[in-house]
């Protein structure tokens, strides 16, 4: 059996607890807060939340009461169309993740050309997408949460596809946490946590990127963080959205 490709990563100082307190912390809100509460509802919620602060990080100026009556930018009604459909690919994404991400893609981009929606720029970024894809299958050991958190990073920081890399980034990264059972009915709002925490996100994206083993271990330390924030931006904590 081939080793976990992330086992390393979870192994880092300061990981194991960091990501063990962020996943106790959503494991007690859904716990105390989801048995009576939960409704098909309170999902819609936290996908719109999620929409829209996915929208603002990628450059939107919407509100979310805009985002709530329809009446968003451009940006803002592609992240929407996103969270519509994103629940109903959780099957694609643990059996064929690629066609997940590229029917992510291609919602986000419904706006551009044809020939480019849902295709990486070129086969380097093809390849990325591959790597990707090769977590996906092969991480069955890591804590979701870690999983998530590099596929986010490696979507957004490789930007494979010409277009709304942040979104599919984002989006993709929810999805995790729905297929691999930490969030199933998807309540966590991790993008409203990444924008909560809009400078350390932006600035951590840039140190996985290019700044060696020590930028990935600081990405993974902040979104521990970010989760944890997340989870405090659900529907069933605050259920009146702004």
């Amino acid at each position: 059996m081939s080793q976990d490709p992330l086992s390393r990563l979870a192994s880092l100082e300061g990981v194991p607890s960091a990501y063990a307190a962020a996943r106790d912390g959503i494991d007690a809100m859904l716990r105390d807060r989801g048995l009576r509460r939960t409704s098909p509802e309170t999902t819609a919620e936290s996908l719109l939340r999620g929409a829209h602060a996915s929208a603002v990080l990628e450059g939107s100026t919407a509100s979310l009461a805009d985002v709530r009556e329809g009446r968003g930018d451009e940006v803002a009604a592609d992240s929407v169309r996103v969270s519509a459909e994103l629940l109903s690919l959780v099957p694609a994404l643990s059996r064929t993740p690629l066609q997940a991400l590229a029917r992510i893609h291609a919602l986000a981009s419904a706006s551009q050309p044809a020939d480019s929606r849902g295709r990486p720029r070129d086969e380097a970024a093809a390849a990325r997408l591959r790597g990707v894809g090769d977590l996906l299958v092969a991480s069955a050991t890591a804590p979701a949460l870690l999983v998530a958190a590099v596929v986010h990073a490696e979507l957004a920081t490789a930007a494979p596809f010409a277009s709304h890399n942040g979104i599919v980034a984002r989006a993709a990264e929810r999805l995790v946490l729905v297929a691999r059972g930490v969030d199933e009915k998807s309540l966590v709002v991790p993008e409203a946590g990444h924008l909560a925490l809009r400078a350390a996100y932006e600035s951590n994206l840039r140190g996985y990127a290019g700044g060696g083993p020590a930028g990935v271990h600081a990405w993974l330390l902040y979104a521990a963080e970010a989760y944890a924030a997340g989870a405090e931006a659900s529907p069933l904590r605050t259920p009146h959205g702004g």
